[in-house]
């Protein structure tokens, strides 16, 4: 066995078990006690581990699993490695929200002011309220997602500012169960400056995305390992394209179900639908992308059905609170919004995708799991602070007062 093989193999174990000695260790993989202690002291200094007297423990968050070295090649030539070999999913699980989430998304510090109505042009307001914290639709998604009962792999990038600790340490107390974080050498950390109003709890964004925008073919690859144990891609478009197309490929080679909130909304966005399974868009970016003004539910199915003929096979247009629209094999089914008493609709959107893609890895049939979507992300608006999740236990309780 290949060193690189074995140190693999330590962490799939360390990843499956929490912890191991090096006796054990030194047994299982038949080689010597300092031939593991060498291999364990690499992969502490690559951030995979933590050491511990006599062995080590698995670093939830912040595991790093190679795929590749730095001479096995190109991103091209993993991808079609990948596609030369079949993956087959088990979409039966035994207990409730077991599936596995891997999420490629921003990671931004939101920067949040409360008014009491939306400012007018050249008008200057005072902010009842503001404050300083984490954000990213890659960030909330992933948080939603893993508060929806998921296991959840989040890659992301950042600066190297003063929010890249913040983000690390965001992420290492969040319930997202591991993560990648890369930093920029040009960009800083992405950044948000967001307006919520006190007349009814709707928001205004304006985002810098920075270092989200410098992900490489490398990072991508690097990525390989867990997409091979997901059940679910979640991509938005804070990224820069040509590392959401490569992820989306990837995953798509390896039969994972590939789901999409175009948001924000780019043009750019086209070139990878025929590649995704469901793309989700809210009102407006359900008219962009369409090209049809989306006011109600019949311009909301003409909307959809011209999504479709862009070559994605299904969608879910988020509606506020007249619910969504989903659209799946040539049928329309309208769910209903759950009454909720909106405090910042900021982290509406990403509740909704998070909790989808978790019931969906879950193997939850679409309506079933978009219904859960709606139920999880009404509660999300009555919380302050767009990262601020609820818990899938109360999910299921709101789902149960329907």
């Amino acid at each position: 066995m290949f060193a690189e093989e074995r140190r693999k193999g330590i962490l799939d174990y360390l990843d499956k078990h929490e912890r191991a000695s090096v006796p054990f260790l030194s047994n299982m993989f038949g080689v010597t006690k300092e031939t593991i202690r060498a291999d364990l002291r690499l992969l502490a200094s690559q951030g995979g581990l933590k050491r511990c007297h006599g062995g080590a423990m698995v670093i939830r968050c912040g595991l790093y699993r190679s795929l590749i070295s730095p001479a096995s090649g190109n991103f091209d030539v993993l991808l079609q490695r990948v596609q030369s070999k079949k993956y087959k999913r088990d979409k039966k699980r035994k207990n409730p929200m077991s599936g596995r989430v891997c999420i490629l998304g921003s990671f931004n510090v939101d920067i949040v002011a409360k008014v009491k109505r939306f400012p007018r042009g050249g008008e200057s307001l005072l902010a009842e309220s503001s404050n300083l914290g984490p954000g990213g639709k890659g960030s909330n998604q992933a948080t939603a997602a893993s508060r929806a009962g998921a296991r959840v792999h989040f890659v992301s990038k950042v600066g190297k500012d003063q929010f890249s600790q913040f983000a690390c340490d965001h992420l290492a107390s969040s319930a997202i169960h591991s993560f990648r974080l890369y930093q920029s050498e040009t960009e800083p950390t992405g950044n948000a400056i967001i307006y919520v109003s006190d007349e009814n709890g709707e928001n205004m964004i304006a985002i810098y995305p920075g270092a989200n925008k410098t992900i490489t073919d490398e990072e991508i690859a690097e990525m390989a390992a867990e997409l091979s144990e997901s059940n679910v891609l979640l991509v938005q478009l804070e990224n820069n394209i040509s590392a959401i197309l490569g992820a989306i490929k990837l995953a798509k080679a390896m039969g994972v179900t590939i789901v999409m909130n175009p948001a924000p909304y780019s043009q750019e966005v086209v070139q990878c639908l025929p590649y995704i399974d469901l793309v989700t868009p809210n009102e407006t970016e359900a008219s962009q992308l369409s090209g049809i003004e989306v006011t109600d539910i019949h311009s909301a199915k003409k909307a959809a059905l011209a999504i479709v003929a862009l070559g994605v096979p299904q969608v879910i247009i988020t509606l506020g609170s007249q619910g969504a629209l989903l659209y799946q094999n040539n049928q329309f089914q309208l769910i209903h919004a759950f009454p909720a008493l909106c405090i910042d609709s900021t982290g509406a959107g990403d509740a909704f995708n998070g909790a989808l893609a978790a019931a969906l890895a879950d193997g939850r049939p679409l309506l079933q799991a978009a219904t859960y979507a709606c139920a999880f992300a009404s509660l999300a608006v009555e919380l302050e602070g767009a990262s601020n999740m609820p818990s899938h236990q109360q999910a299921v309780s709101r789902l149960s007062q329907r």
